[in-house]
């Protein structure tokens, strides 16, 4: 059995979370029809009264959301409660169009608090802990998110935020920090610094590290693990939603624990939009059941990912997430085959010491054919400029990559460090076909 933050809800039996999410359903969705146009439109187009929501089992007769219902309700038409009684504006980075509006309440910032501190003591953390956060702090959510749940949990919040790497090697040295959170992309870059400025994994107290808001696999977690010594857990979370702490793993490593008690999850066939039962892979749908200042119902989150709600080894009841395995946006089609970067990169990872766990993808046209080419690192040890070496590893990281995918890649071997490096996000795809039209 494990430790809890709040063992009472973390716990609970099954008959006791339903009502607990039938009464926030009921209540949120009486919240949002009558506060809120754009849902009392949708419900009514839908032929759905607020009467007609008894329990979490009539969640399947609401309409789903999507981003471009933010989109176009931006940026506060999906609010249900007056300006007064919000004390947050949270927005994503609109690098696609309009940003994404999240309003938070006080109490929405309190529930947010405790369900970032439950992912904390999830990963091994606990009160005494120096918690240094390297997401971005400012209208993204992850930095504030696990800054608040540290504050919450009664640990110490080092708010180092995202950039200048060197000096963060230092302050985890210096400062003695036991818990890392940051993206995984950024956790292989803080140790490739660490390796090039002598400074020794022995001289660093990290014991966890949760990495969060991009896909990674079971083989990138060995690699951070290796370059930072400490136990990497994976969080999830959408700025839309809440932000850090919809879900996290603990030292089971089995799945993410949802807490659904604040976050109630489905699964559905994303082109058909049925709910798919229990252990079947499809799209994340999650539907605020305690917001008050923006809440969301049946968001459909372009996540796939699958849901298990046997009770874990840990002794929690939360269902839980399984890792995600891509995005239905990440999703590329090469003539006609569905590729996710996450098979290529946990192909990659499986290869030894020849890469390093550096790559990008680029997807690209000729003539009218698709083409698909993924550049690699060769790692310190391995490079060369041996030509029958380069051209064998090249054959062999092609002939895994055929193996998976069933398509046969360009692969181009890079110098070691050839590849930009990422302090918060990684851009692992570069689609030139939509460059082309």
């Amino acid at each position: 059995m494990g430790v809890y933050f709040d063992r009472a809800a973390e716990t609970a039996d099954r008959e006791e979370l339903t009502a607990r999410q039938s009464a926030g359903l009921v209540k949120t969705v009486r919240r949002a029809y009558g506060n809120v146009r754009y849902y009392r439109e949708r419900m009514d187009a839908a032929g759905v009264s607020p009467d007609d929501i008894k329990s979490i089992g009539d969640l399947h007769k609401l309409p789903f959301l999507c981003k471009d219902d933010l989109r176009d309700t931006y940026p506060y038409g999906l609010a249900a409660c007056k300006m007064e009684d919000a004390i947050r504006i949270h927005a994503s980075s609109g690098t696609t169009g309009k940003p994404v509006v999240a309003l938070y309440t006080r109490g929405d910032v309190e529930r947010w608090a405790e369900c970032a501190a439950r992912c904390l003591v999830m990963s091994n953390a606990a009160k005494g802990d120096i918690i240094h956060i390297s997401y971005g702090y400012g209208l993204f959510t992850g930095g504030l998110g696990l800054h608040y749940g540290t504050e919450r949990l009664g640990a110490v919040a080092l708010p180092a935020s995202s950039g200048n790497t060197a000096r963060q090697i230092t302050m985890l040295r210096d400062f003695g920090s036991s818990v890392i959170c940051c993206t995984p992309s950024y956790a292989l870059y803080i140790g490739d610094v660490l390796a090039q400025t002598g400074v020794s994994k022995g001289e660093l107290k990290l014991k966890s590290g949760i990495f969060g808001a991009e896909p990674w696999t079971d083989g990138m977690r060995l690699e951070i693990e290796k370059a930072l010594r400490l136990e990497a857990f994976d969080i999830y979370g959408l700025t839309e939603i809440s932000g850090p702490g919809v879900s996290c793993e603990c030292g089971e490593h089995a799945g993410l624990h949802v807490n659904e008690d604040h976050f109630y999850p489905e699964i559905i066939n994303p082109e058909t939009g049925e709910v798919l039962p229990e252990g079947e892979r499809g799209e994340l749908v999650l539907s605020t059941i305690t917001k008050e200042g923006m809440p969301l119902l049946r968001y459909r989150t372009r996540d796939i990912t699958s849901l298990n709600y046997e009770p874990c080894k840990c002794g929690r009841t939360l269902v839980r997430m399984e890792r995600l395995s891509g995005r239905i946006d990440d999703m590329l089609i090469i003539r006609g085959v569905n590729v996710f970067p996450s098979q290529i990169e946990s192909v990659l990872l499986q290869i030894g010491g020849e890469i390093a766990p550096h790559y990008h993808i680029v997807a690209d046209r000729a003539g009218k054919l698709d083409t698909l080419e993924v550049q690699v690192e060769m790692s310190e040890a391995f490079f060369s400029d041996e030509v029958r070496k380069i051209e064998a590893l090249q054959n062999k990281i092609r002939a895994s990559l055929y193996s998976a995918i069933n398509i046969n890649p360009i692969v181009t071997l890079v110098e070691p460090r050839a590849l930009a490096r990422s302090e918060g996000k990684a851009k692992r795809v570069t689609d030139k076909r939509n460059l082309k039209g």
